[in-house]
């Protein structure tokens, strides 16, 4: 044990407090930064990204594009699906959506709000970023909102339903294929 502090300038001492040999008395402090650069970059990452799995009974399914509610769905979940059939197929054009009544082309927050709205658990349509704030954060038990600044989607009953990542054309439709969720926090309506 070093009952004394060593000079600044010995680094015969200093050699021997560390065993790489470095004359530096803060070796750690790299390591620590190394450390904490990792950790926050882990907190940009978002969420996992969206997977497809089949629960028998709780899980949509999709018949020719259009989506199939599983029997244990409560009423607003049906409600949902079935707004989300209604436009499945549109067209994307962006800003479109936000009026009143089905439109003739929806973007992602357009086609998002259409099916909340008619669940009755939005009042009128919202941009993407305003999903980032709106209903309860978390997973929901039956809808989960994916939201970025620039893009929403939803999954009702663990399918997707989206304007892109479909391989096909662009628009509002349902989707078992994966999309990466890079970006988003994940919140859901009120009671679902």
């Amino acid at each position: 044990m070093i009952s004394k502090l060593p000079a600044a300038g010995d680094r015969a001492v200093l050699s021997k407090l560390f065993s790489d040999g470095n004359s530096s008395p803060f070796p750690i402090i790299p390591i620590l930064l190394g450390t904490l650069l990792m950790l926050m970059l882990a907190g940009c990452a978002g969420p996992a990204p969206y997977a497809y799995h089949y629960i028998p009974g709780r899980t949509a399914v999709l018949d020719n594009g259009l989506a199939v509610a599983p029997p244990a769905a409560p009423e607003a979940v049906r409600t949902a699906i079935a707004a989300g059939n209604r436009i499945a197929g549109l067209p994307y054009a962006y800003g479109a959506g936000h009026g009143q009544g089905i439109d003739r082309a929806y973007d992602c927050s357009g086609a998002a709000s259409f099916i909340l709205e008619a669940t009755g658990k939005l009042e009128s349509p919202i941009p993407s970023k305003a999903f980032r704030q709106y209903g309860e954060s978390g997973r929901g038990e039956w809808i989960d909102i994916y939201a970025r600044r620039d893009h929403v989607f939803l999954v009702v009953a663990g399918l997707r339903f989206d304007t892109g990542w479909t391989h096909g054309s662009k628009g509002p439709q349902w989707s078992t294929l994966g999309r990466p969720a890079k970006g988003c926090v994940i919140r859901h309506p009120p009671g679902l």
